[in-house]
């Protein structure tokens, strides 16, 4: 009986957790709309955090994540993403990760 709640508690907790990263997406674009710049980055930094721990809930280490989005903006710049091409954003992020 504990296992089977147990079980119904991480599934709920994973489920709360996606619709987190839902509404955290939803007041991201509200900010976007709205211009304020104190608003987007308190958007992306809950979406990025709630990314991060529903993650963690699914028994993703946040370390396995960083280096899967390393890796992620690898193959990105290796296959010609425009955003590199015309900006260097690819090269910039993945030098930010890597000095954390």
């Amino acid at each position: 009986m504990d296992r089977d709640l147990d079980v119904a508690t991480k599934t709920r907790t994973i489920e709360w957790l996606k619709t987190e990263v839902l509404e955290q997406m939803s007041r991201l674009f509200k900010a976007l709309w709205d211009g304020s710049t104190s608003r987007v980055i308190d958007g992306l930094a809950s979406l990025i955090a709630s990314s991060y721990i529903l993650g963690r809930r699914l028994g993703i280490p946040y370390k396995d994540l960083d280096h899967a989005i390393a890796d992620k903006l690898a193959k990105m710049k290796k296959d010609g993403h425009q955003l590199e091409d015309h900006y260097g954003d690819l090269s910039e992020l993945s030098e930010h990760i890597r000095k954390r």
